[in-house]
């Protein structure tokens, strides 16, 4: 079965068809009612003027003196059903073509036989129709202007029900300062519609909702504030104690501690939308090789790298090693070996070769304070790849590998936009250069 367009989906084109079907309900009912009365009456007043000839005609058959023209005793041209009535005993009227013509015949009896007169039916049935003509003209017109008036009234509450959607979805988006501002809503005085009680209450929505995640960011940075203080003299605190195991115990713990206020501290900056870019061109195999080489001498593991072809990339540095590095670590945080991390153009693809993402990641896209791999982790190493790569402009994906392929695992994908260099007239190698050595016409 084809699929119906788009467009028929839409509240203008059903209100149009609304619309257009009970204006045509109501023209063709008024115009049968019209037809039925005019001709109606029409009809009789016709039958009454042939009734009253035949009265005439008849007291002129009675006395003996001649018919006149329109009248006779079974003229020809007389319909049989009105022959035969009137030979029955009855008086009746027809209407019938004579010679061409819409004709109203009226008969009776007359001896036995049918006694009848005619009347010309031409005006009276040009009346008729002339009426019709003119109630499917009017008609016609009535239901051109009511769809334009309509859709001109539907119109307006469509683009306002689309510009409420619109903010709906920058809301969703992120834009938590977008609202719709209906007037009516700011005019006690005004009555409010449906769509004005819509719009009022997604701008009330999204202002409490501002607020609430305003307040927990806050929280959040103050929290991680107020543990920096602490936490660094507790590290200090920490160097003094004599070597042994329980002292590397607190040594480990502060440092996860103070791993954790950082990456809080992250966060909220970048849900405050503070980050600021520094972009520079920079070769994108070495950078990798770079972060991969850095997570191995802090951590110790192992991570294969494939350059499969390089490019050149305009971002920036610190924040793209911090992406890099932050899925590099969680593929061997909570993945399993061998880790893989390949360049491919401006595609990064990090990739492990454990169990995979959790479906509540692939769905919803990763979230913090939450991990079910089983490792440690509290899900703001994602987080925080997730949002530095907003910041520099980057695609970042995640996805599990088929089972097939090399027994599956978690693949994280990074797409960067890639730097085009444009050459100028003069660079070596410009087409446009007429001194390029490579060009045949130079030698």
């Amino acid at each position: 079965m084809p699929r119906q367009p788009a467009w028929t989906a839409t509240l203008t084109f059903k209100a149009a068809v609304f619309i257009a079907v009970m204006c045509c309900a109501l023209a063709a009912l008024l115009g049968v009612l019209v037809h039925v009365s005019v001709a109606g009456q029409t009809v009789r007043d016709s039958r009454d003027k042939a009734l009253t000839r035949l009265d005439e005609v008849g007291r002129l058959y009675e006395s003996g003196e001649p018919l006149p023209r329109f009248a006779g005793v079974d003229p020809a041209g007389l319909p049989a059903s009105l022959r035969a009535l009137a030979a029955g005993g009855e008086r009746g009227t027809m209407v019938a073509e004579f010679e061409g013509r819409p004709t109203m015949w009226a008969a009776g009896p007359a001896d036995g036989r049918a006694l009848a007169v005619r009347i010309d039916y031409t005006q009276s049935a040009a009346t008729i129709d002339r009426l019709d003509r003119s109630i499917l003209g009017s008609s016609v017109l009535a239901i051109g202007a009511t769809l334009l008036v309509g859709a001109f009234a539907v119109t307006r509450v469509t683009r306002r029900l689309h510009a409420t959607a619109t903010v709906a979805r920058r809301i969703s988006a992120g834009d938590l300062d977008a609202r719709v501002n209906d007037p009516r809503t700011k005019d006690p005085s005004r009555p409010l519609d449906e769509v004005a009680t819509v719009s009022g209450a997604l701008d009330t929505m999204a202002s409490s909702l501002q607020r609430k995640l305003q307040s927990e960011q806050r929280f959040t940075a103050d929290v991680a504030h107020e543990l920096r203080t602490p936490l660094t003299g507790l590290s200090a605190a920490a160097e003094l104690l004599p070597e042994g195991r329980p002292s590397e115990l607190v040594r480990d713990r502060v440092r996860t501690m103070r791993a954790l206020t950082e990456d809080l501290l992250e966060i909220s900056r970048l849900d405050a939308g503070t980050e600021r870019v520094d972009l520079a061109v920079h070769d994108l195999g070495p950078l990798a090789e770079r972060v991969v080489r850095a997570a191995a001498s802090t951590s110790g593991t192992v991570t294969e790298v494939r350059v499969v072809r390089d490019a050149t990339v305009e971002t920036d540095k610190r924040r793209l090693e911090r992406v890099l590095g932050n899925l590099v670590a969680n593929a061997h945080r909570h993945g399993a070996a061998p880790v893989v991390l390949s360049v491919d153009g401006p595609v990064v693809t990090v990739r492990d070769h454990g169990a995979g993402f959790p479906d509540y990641l692939l769905a919803a896209g990763p979230q913090r304070f939450r991990t079910e791999s089983g490792g440690k982790g509290h899900g703001l190493g994602l987080t925080i790849a997730v949002g530095q790569a907003e910041v520099i402009g980057a695609e970042l994906v995640f996805a599990n590998a088929p089972e097939d392929d090399e027994g599956g695992g978690a693949v994280a994908r990074l797409t960067l936009p890639e730097y085009v260099h444009l050459a100028e007239p003069g660079d070596p190698g410009d087409p446009a250069d007429p001194a390029d050595p490579a060009d045949p016409a130079s030698a």
